[in-house]
């Protein structure tokens, strides 16, 4: 009897446990109760893993399978990189309007007077019309002897090939 008291007294305490269990469970599941039909996450599969979205938080992770199990790490927001650039932005634009307005304003007159030509731009020296000179160098002997040279070839070879569309056409009439 000794050992159907024992197993009667494993069993109930199992049931006591599974009991405890499911109340818990029953528990843990009513406080996350999904938001929407899909539940609180969104995946999405991709090439290394899953993308998962916290449709609570706008979360986005990236989720891929190592030896132990699954890992997820958070993908960088730039958002917040924007929002931080943009309150940079509006504090340096608010001190250059505070030193605008601290700063000293001109009112009437300036003693110096502004210049009535571009102080930029080059002043071009004025050369008379007489003294402007444009050399352009002349071929040497040696360039005008390979000139005709080629002019030579150019004209005997265009007189061939004249003679031959003479001597052509006049065979095949």
């Amino acid at each position: 009897m000794r050992v159907v008291k024992s197993s009667t007294t494993s069993w109930l305490a199992a049931v006591a446990i599974a009991a405890v269990v499911a109340t818990s469970g029953g528990l843990v599941a009513a406080q996350s109760a999904p938001d929407g039909e899909n539940g609180r996450f969104s995946m999405t599969p991709i090439p290394e893993g899953v993308l998962r979205l916290d449709t609570r938080t706008g979360t986005v992770s990236t989720c891929t399978r190592n030896g132990t199990g699954w890992a997820c790490y958070a993908v960088p927001d730039e958002r917040s990189a924007f929002d931080a650039e943009i309150g940079r932005l509006q504090a340096e634009v608010e001190k250059l309007k505070g030193q605008l307005a601290a700063g000293p304003t001109v009112s009437g007159k300036v003693d110096e007077a502004l210049p009535k030509s571009d102080s930029l731009k080059k002043a071009e020296p004025k050369v008379a019309e007489g003294d402007r000179k444009i050399e352009i160098p002349l071929p040497s002997d040696q360039d005008l002897d390979r000139a005709m040279s080629f002019l030579e070839k150019a004209w005997r070879r265009l007189i061939d090939m004249a003679n031959r569309v003479q001597k052509d056409v006049s065979g095949r009439i």
